[in-house]
């Protein structure tokens, strides 16, 4: 048995199966989704290690940070709702045996996000210190953090393109490439945070700053590895010298579909923004535990998008392969074992809140809302396992509207004006509002088992 786990282990981190179309759904989930785990264990390291060392600078560079990262996550959301619409595209073609029209809509997607990305660069840069002040930053915040936010949005190529190109190899069944290119942008930033930071050895002193610095120099390392192997024919999508030509036909279609899976992150974004902003209304303290706690979630949800992700893959393949019941099955399968995962995390949560938050943190008072945060929001882990699955799979099957509609529900129309009413009005406090969120995540749960077993997304055309 454990020789067979570690076979397994090996073939999925090598890339070595190409083909999920056919045979053993476990193994085909397996394969699919250990190396997309440790990708999202990953992406999770470079937020945690960043608010590890920014810690050690001051309550104020933590709260620098979660500011500019509430703000930040609109441009996370277009880099995933690209990224959504390229993977349910490619992996359709893949699975119709049509690599070209794969490599095709790879080449658009880059397209779309390099126009993107230089308008996000453009505003951020100018209006860095205006971001900081529209989400409640001290003037004394402003001053010491807005060359962390100016970095982070000039900065924002490397956000884009990591997201997207990891997601064409995804697509084609390349999981374990988008896992190597991770590894080589976070072993950089690990190397670079604690050096840009405080100043060790030759580098210069930049304080919190330096993060930013870092992340970007470590994801922009690993995007080169991704254009290496794309443009060199060394994975499954390979875009050479007959795909770098606008086809207007795809890029209108890969706009379409990406304007759903943009909306629908832009929302749930957009929805945090504002829960950062009633959280801020109650002092640093309270948003850098707030902060910490996040990033803690983060690091917890990021490998169980690995197991969402391997259900967007297998549903986008087997549709295109035309077999609906097999990209059915798979989604609920991948949802029962994000399930039993999440459930392991909420109860070492639930136990072991403090201590979590003290590994970032000494402040009282950041330790304490840090840990209500993580606590409150946890309730709502087992649900959230399914809705994060059966979404990923509407993306997968390129039916983008689904989840934006049940996003729109969950956040917009429950959870914003909820939390301000129990936080504000009936005097919970941040309490209110993390007990706010475990509410949201769970009604988005439910909302998406109930129109994934509608079975409409089977018939999508994309």
């Amino acid at each position: 048995m454990i020789i067979r786990f570690t076979d397994l282990f090996i073939k999925a981190i090598k890339g070595e199966e190409k083909d999920f179309v056919s045979g053993n759904m476990d193994k085909a989930i397996f394969l699919l989704a250990v190396p997309m785990i440790l990708e999202m264990l990953m992406e999770a390291l470079f937020a945690v290690i960043d608010v590890f060392f920014v810690a050690k600078v001051s309550v104020d560079a933590v709260a620098t940070v979660g500011l500019t990262e509430a703000v930040m996550m609109l441009v996370y959301s277009v880099a995933i709702g690209l990224s959504m619409a390229a993977t349910g595209m490619i992996a359709r073609r893949i699975g119709e045996g049509n690599p070209k029209k794969a490599a095709d809509a790879a080449f658009h997607a880059i397209i779309l996000a390099g126009i993107v990305a230089l308008g996000v660069a453009i505003v951020g840069g100018v209006f860095a210190e205006d971001i900081l002040a529209l989400m409640g930053g001290s003037p004394e915040l402003i001053e010491k953090g807005a060359g962390y936010t100016r970095v982070m949005f000039i900065g924002n190529f490397t956000i884009m393109f990591l997201f997207l190109l990891n997601a064409v190899f995804r697509a084609g069944g390349d999981a374990s490439l988008a896992m190597w290119s991770l590894l080589v942008a976070n072993g950089l930033n690990i190397i670079l945070d604690p050096c840009l930071i405080f100043g060790l050895g030759p580098f210069p002193e930049m304080g919190v700053q330096g993060a930013a610095v870092a992340t970007n120099i470590g994801r922009g390392s690993g995007v080169i590895f991704q254009l290496f192997i794309l443009f060199g024919g060394r994975g499954v999508i390979k875009v050479g010298w007959e795909n770098v030509k606008v086809r207007t036909p795809v890029l209108w279609k890969l706009f379409k579909v990406s304007i759903g899976g943009v909306s629908q992150y832009l929302i749930g974004s957009a929805s945090w923004i504002v829960l950062a902003r009633i959280v801020n209304i109650f002092g640093a303290e309270v948003f850098a535990g707030y902060t910490i706690s996040f990033r803690i979630i983060m690091f917890t949800i990021l490998p169980s998008w690995g197991l969402a992700m391997a259900a967007a893959t297998l549903v986008g393949q087997n549709l295109g392969a035309n077999q609906p019941q097999r990209a059915e099955d798979s989604v609920w399968k991948c949802a029962k074992y994000n399930m039993f995962f999440l459930l392991a995390i909420s109860l070492v949560f639930g136990y072991f809140a403090k201590e979590v938050v003290q590994v970032f943190s000494q402040e009282p008072e950041v330790i304490k809302y840090g840990a209500m945060s993580l606590r409150y929001i946890c309730f709502g882990y087992v649900f959230f396992a399914y809705g994060m699955v059966i979404n990923q799979a509407f993306n997968g099957a390129g039916d983008t509207r689904t989840p934006t509609l049940v996003s729109t529900i969950s956040y917009w129309l429950f959870q914003i004006p909820f939390a301000y009413m129990v936080a504000i009005f009936f005097d919970w406090g941040p309490e209110g509002v993390f007990l706010t969120i475990a509410m949201s995540i769970s009604i988005y749960a439910l909302i998406s088992i109930l129109l994934f077993k509608r079975g409409r997304w089977k018939t999508v055309q994309i």
